[in-house]
């Protein structure tokens, strides 16, 4: 089980499942509007951890760090940060075409609670990860495809709700087994797992399904990114399935007014429209004490399916 984490004092020496970690300015405030701590930010990751890990494991992470609160400036990190414990696995890999001409980086893996709360007193709020996985030597493997559904305004999350039951169908029809998950911001993304041997692969197959969605509900749904053709349509997003860019984890915080956070949805909640795409971290917490890890699906082996040629 995680340990509770004190949420006070200016730096506390505590011990993370054998490992000694000195956690510093509990106390500050990074949820301005919401009075939500580091300290708390540090413990909700601490007992979200059961759930989170399995969604972490063996994918190089990006994060999003704000040391001085989620209204002030933040910053991108996918090197591991300078002072990184030895304990927390890293691995070198290629970056092509990097906008710091940089050849290879260093990136973190989240292995165990310890890295977990390691990253957390960095204030890395916001959790990113490829659609990737990388096996037992150290080879990237394609594992998850993804659809990220966008509202242009008036539409919302009812809108969202209707294309992810759509996007469900046609998954299904491809033998492909669905989840959703609120994005923590406005948004619903829908994942599924795959077994493909082509990188590419679930790139090419995620813009067919768009591209088909918007010819069938083109008063609905958009799949190209032009603005302009957003207002009042759910844009269908899948240009994520690129090895090159990550998603928000599920569990992950955002960095919202509040502590909002990407929550695993059930498909009755999405059927009637009852989601939520404001669940806070006490929300995530009692969802998962009830129904456990919903997002469990996304890494189940044995619902893995091969995308239609």
């Amino acid at each position: 089980m995680a340990q509770d984490v004190p949420v006070a004092g200016k730096r506390v020496t505590v011990d993370v499942e054998g490992r000694e970690l000195s956690l510093s300015n509990l106390d500050k405030v990074l949820y301005p509007d919401a009075s939500f701590t580091k300290g708390e930010v540090i413990d909700y990751y601490t007992r979200v951890s059961p759930v989170l890990l399995p969604h972490l494991a063996g994918r190089p992470l990006t994060v999003k760090r704000y040391p001085n609160g989620v209204d002030a400036p933040f910053f991108y990190e996918k090197n591991a940060a300078k002072g990184t414990p030895d304990w927390v696995r890293t691995v070198s890999l290629p970056v092509p075409g990097s906008t710091k001409d940089r050849e290879r980086i260093d990136y973190v893996l989240v292995e165990e609670l310890a890295t977990l709360v390691w990253l957390a007193n960095l204030a890395a709020i916001e959790l990113h990860v490829p659609q990737w996985q990388l096996t037992a030597s150290d080879e990237p493997r394609t594992d998850l495809i993804v659809f990220d559904l966008d509202p242009g305004k008036p539409a919302g999350l009812v809108e969202c709700c209707e294309v992810a039951l759509l996007l469900r169908e046609l998954l299904a029809e491809a033998g492909l087994t669905a989840a959703a998950k609120t994005s923590g911001s406005k948004g619903i993304q829908v994942s599924a797992a795959v077994r493909v041997n082509d990188p590419g692969a679930t790139s090419t197959f995620a813009h067919e399904v768009a591209r088909r969605l918007e010819t069938q509900h083109p008063q609905l749904v958009v799949s190209r990114m032009t603005k302009s053709l957003r207002g009042g349509k759910v844009l269908l997003d899948w240009s994520q399935n690129n090895p090159a860019k990550t998603t928000i984890a599920a569990y992950s915080l955002r960095a919202r007014p509040t502590p909002t956070a990407s929550t695993p949805l059930t498909w009755d909640e999405v059927r009637t429209a009852k989601a939520s795409t404001s669940f806070v971290a006490s929300d995530v917490l009692r969802r998962v004490a009830e129904l456990g890890d919903l997002w469990a699906v996304t890494t189940d082996d044995t619902v893995r399916a091969r995308l239609p040629r």
